[in-house]
């Protein structure tokens, strides 16, 4: 009996060790929710090397003295809707969190391929990954966009990847400037003769998906300047760099870019740590859509996000809790195979970089994929259909399920929209209309 027990706990382990293996951004599990799935293009995928010329050297600067500048590196990973019939390839050599060992990540999206001849052209969203991370970190959102018509731009914030982290000051003064410098270059870009982006995005109708740091990124580019207080941190941004992101400042006001029709914003950082109040939050003009682990220690959740969605007063918003969940909720790819094992470069296993002791990760990717898909669809393609999926009962647990012999709905039917019965539990979307 114990041969027999041992045997098949060795092909669970195994069989997951295989899937683990893979380490694919494309996973769709079979309770996934209707909207997760994805789309019917192909998808194409290029790597981009902008330069932001002139910007602060953070690392740098030093108090009293002028400040220094040099040229911002950025590179971007484009994920668009393909002119071919090909499915399938191969992210190489992509570092995980302990910014020394590569990995090969696998999905959908083929490499250089042309890009489809779109009847218009396509919305675009940028995707902003945490300090530290990179811009394979939310892949399975590039590919999952790109599938369903977007042009998915990911960054790479200098001094804020694995392989590339350095001060933290860097990544408080760099990330929101990053974000809009990336939508004015796509811009450009997609006016460029020649160019694959040429025709190809509409900047004029984009949306941000920013996780932790980019999530904190995020708040500044929809409008919430941050307080006195976080812009005279000993421990933050040096010699009061971070002050052209307070809540009046002209440079903060400058930095509105209309073009951004909304954003979704997961465990932001900063609000736990006195970066916003409810004036600078009042400041807040893109809708939003916020995501967060009812546990996160990070960002924290009733002080963290929870709190930058109520006093986010002007602006349509939403808030997903993942009941019980961390930091990691929804944003990072499936944990890669080779981050299960310790690193002598970290003091944890990076497999917790990506990982949330409760939660499945593909699970949650591809509630997130579901969720991004009906509000952007709302927001950037104008899909009225789509609100129906965000209509819902705000705590499913009291949802009901009831259903007729034949199928269809009993008038007391309110289960939250493209989720199968029971497959909704632990989670809560609420609500909250702009003053």
């Amino acid at each position: 009996m114990k041969k027999i027990i041992l045997g098949l706990m060795m092909g669970v382990v195994m069989g997951g060790t295989a899937f683990a293996k893979d380490n694919r951004v494309d996973g769709l599990r079979p309770d996934a929710p209707e909207l997760a799935k994805p789309g019917e293009a192909t998808i194409g995928v290029r790597t981009v090397s902008l330069v932001n010329k002139n910007q602060k050297d953070i690392l740098k600067v030093k108090a009293g003295e002028i400040h220094p500048t040099y040229d911002r590196p950025l590179t971007l990973e484009v994920w668009y809707p393909s002119g071919e019939d090909k499915r399938g390839g191969v992210y190489k050599d992509v570092f995980i969190r302990d910014g020394h060992t590569k990995v090969d990540l696998h999905g959908q999206a083929v490499r250089d391929v042309k890009p489809a001849k779109l009847s218009k052209p396509a919305p675009l969203v940028i995707i902003s990954h945490g300090y530290p991370g990179n811009r394979f970190l939310m892949s399975h959102l590039g590919e999952n966009l790109a599938s369903k018509g977007y042009v998915a731009v990911a960054i790479d914030h200098t001094e804020s990847t694995y392989d590339n982290k350095a001060a933290f000051g860097s990544t408080l003064v760099n990330r929101a400037l990053d974000q809009n410098f990336v939508l004015n270059e796509i811009d450009r870009l997609s006016k460029e003769k020649g160019h694959f982006l040429n025709g190809l995005v509409d900047t004029s109708s984009t949306g941000l998906i920013g996780y932790s740091m980019g999530g904190y990124g995020s708040v500044i580019t929809a409008g919430g300047g941050v307080t006195k207080a976080s812009v005279d941190y000993a421990w933050g941004a040096p010699d009061k760099t971070l002050m052209p992101m307070m809540a009046g400042a002209k440079e903060h006001e400058a930095l509105m870019d209309d073009r951004f029709k909304a954003i979704v914003s997961v465990a932001p950082w900063g609000m736990n740590y006195g970066f916003w109040d409810a004036k600078g939050l009042s400041g807040v003009r893109v809708p939003m859509f916020f995501i967060s682990g009812s546990v996160d220690d990070v960002s924290g959740y009733e002080k963290g996000t929870q709190a930058i969605f109520k006093n986010a007063v002007n602006v349509d918003r939403y808030l997903l809790t993942f009941e019980n969940a961390n930091h990691n909720a929804a944003a990072p790819i499936p944990a890669p195979t080779e981050s299960w094992k310790p690193s002598k470069h970290l003091d944890f296993v990076p497999f917790e970089h990506y990982a949330d002791p409760v939660w499945d990760t593909l699970r949650m990717n591809n509630i997130m994929q579901h969720f991004v898909t009906a509000y952007f669809g709302m927001h950037l393609k104008g899909e009225a259909d789509k609100k129906a999926y965000l209509d819902l009962v705000p705590d499913s647990a009291d949802a009901v399920y009831a259903v007729e012999k034949d199928g269809t709905f009993k008038p007391e039917h309110n289960y939250w929209k493209g989720f199968a019965n029971r497959t909704a539990k632990g989670l809560k979307l609420e609500f909250m209309p702009k003053n």
